[in-house]
């Protein structure tokens, strides 16, 4: 299996629309970052974690010729928008795709986009079929059953759900707070691929001092921080980290 980290931006990217970038150097091509999206590669499904308004762009550059599966962590924009470019892998499949999401999440999408989970012509069909996010699913790669165990987490005045898979490696790309009642699930992975917004203080998000905090508390043989705004520089930041904890950049590939 191999984990991808599509995109590692915050919500606006960097640069931002506008060419900020803040106190990133424009010369370093890890400095420039896509909305936060991820996939999973299994022998034989590719898993796809929340679609980014860059998703288009995202797939392209990874080759990714087909979709099994979507799991959305919750309903903003910035994890939801790039939703139509998935149209694409139903026109070559002719086969909806199955996507997962809590009720909150299920119904901003049916409301946003109805027209994906509706057929109001032969012309346009319904692409995806909308399922109810399990605590825990199971998927295939060759004889092993693969388990993706959903947990849901603060992310201000949402709720958010992060993805432990097969124990190895969890994601959380948007949290405030890890309930205590679920930090067993945390404790000793080999990845932990965590938010880090910037430095001071958000209502939405980890900051770089909470994020060093949980990665101390849960002890995983590496931590990768994503969710990156234009304050934090890729080798800046990497310079004074931990030597277990790096910076994740768009297409960070982690062999599971």
């Amino acid at each position: 299996m191999k984990f991808i980290i599509l995109g590692c931006g915050s919500s606006m990217g960097v640069p931002r629309p506008d060419g900020f970038f803040g106190n990133c150097d424009p010369k370093n091509k890890k400095n420039y970052r896509t909305r936060c999206s991820a996939l999973l590669k299994t022998s034989h499904q590719n898993i796809l974690f929340d679609t980014s308004p860059d998703l288009r762009q995202q797939l392209l550059r990874h080759n990714i010729k087909k979709i099994d599966k979507v799991f959305y962590s919750h309903m903003h924009g910035d994890q939801t928008h790039g939703i139509n470019d998935l149209r694409s892998f139903y026109i070559s499949s002719k086969k909806q795709i199955n996507v997962y999401a809590d009720q909150t999440t299920s119904k901003y999408l049916k409301k946003s986009f109805s027209y994906i989970f509706n057929s109001y012509s032969k012309e346009y069909p319904a692409t995806l079929k909308l399922n109810n996010l399990n605590k825990s699913s199971i998927i295939k790669n060759n004889n092993k059953r693969i388990n993706i165990r959903s947990i849901i987490v603060e992310h201000g005045t949402v709720k958010s759900n992060c993805f432990i898979i097969d124990n190895k490696i969890a994601y959380i790309s948007d949290v405030s707070k890890i309930y205590e009642k679920d930090y067993k699930y945390f404790h000793k992975l080999k990845y932990l691929v965590i938010d880090c917004l910037w430095y001071n203080y958000h209502p939405s998000h980890f900051n770089l001092e909470t994020s060093l905090l949980m990665i101390k508390k849960f002890a995983p043989k590496k931590a990768i921080l994503t969710n990156l705004s234009p304050v934090l520089d890729y080798k800046e930041l990497q310079n004074f980290l931990p030597k277990n904890v790096v910076v994740a950049y768009d297409g960070l590939l982690i062999n599971l």
